[in-house]
């Protein structure tokens, strides 16, 4: 667990445009809006310093919000609208069963390596109470900006990329129920989320339930 730790720690601290991202509060504000209702704890996973968390406390105050992150210094960095703090990895994640209303993980997924994304929604899935909802953001491989630029996602911290569709049904297969998927990214100040060329959208919105 401590090397794989190690090499998550490296390769976060090599993003730091996560700290200075001007679309953070944006993407939070949209969390926001797609939250179920009456949703009370909240699972901010890869929560980096806590802009987008306290983003979302501006919004509604009544948030119990917990952070995940593998890096120390950022989670000694949270703003106090959180109430916990979890130092470690997705999988596994130290919580019970059925302890969050919701988890939401901005521009995360694709920070994973292969073998761990199916056991990460595993975990999510595990820690949402029943009727919660799992709220991730991710790069769009289908981005026409990258298609035209023969572009990645890949990147030295994107380990992964995942197409929306395939997302959809891996979500689905671990027990996920009513996945939809909006656009999200700088397209959606001017498109909306419901906008339906997909390939517009530089980053998506997925959403699943546990029903």
């Amino acid at each position: 667990m401590t090397a794989i730790m190690d090499k998550y720690v490296s390769q976060n601290l090599e993003q730091q445009i996560s700290e200075t991202d001007l679309f953070t509060l944006e993407r939070y504000a949209q969390f926001n809006r797609f939250l179920p209702v009456g949703a009370k704890s909240i699972l901010d996973a890869g929560a980096n310093t806590g802009r987008g968390g306290q983003r979302l406390a501006e919004l509604n105050p009544l948030y119990e919000l917990t952070a995940l992150d593998c890096v120390q210094s950022r989670l000694d960095a949270l703003p106090k609208c959180y109430l916990g703090a979890i130092c470690g990895l997705s999988n596994p994640i130290p919580a019970d069963d059925q302890s969050f209303d919701a988890i939401v993980a901005g521009e995360f997924l694709e920070h994973l390596y292969p073998s761990d994304v199916d056991p990460t929604l595993c975990e999510f899935q595990r820690i949402l109470k029943v009727r919660g909802r799992l709220l991730m953001t991710t790069p769009n491989p289908a981005y026409i900006r990258l298609l035209l630029s023969a572009g990645t996602v890949y990147t030295v911290g994107h380990l992964t990329q995942h197409w929306p569709n395939v997302l959809r049904t891996r979500l689905e297969m671990h027990g996920y129920s009513h996945v939809r998927i909006y656009g999200s990214g700088k397209a959606s100040r001017y498109l909306g989320y419901y906008f339906p060329l997909r390939t517009l959208y530089g980053s998506y919105l997925i959403t699943g339930d546990k029903y």
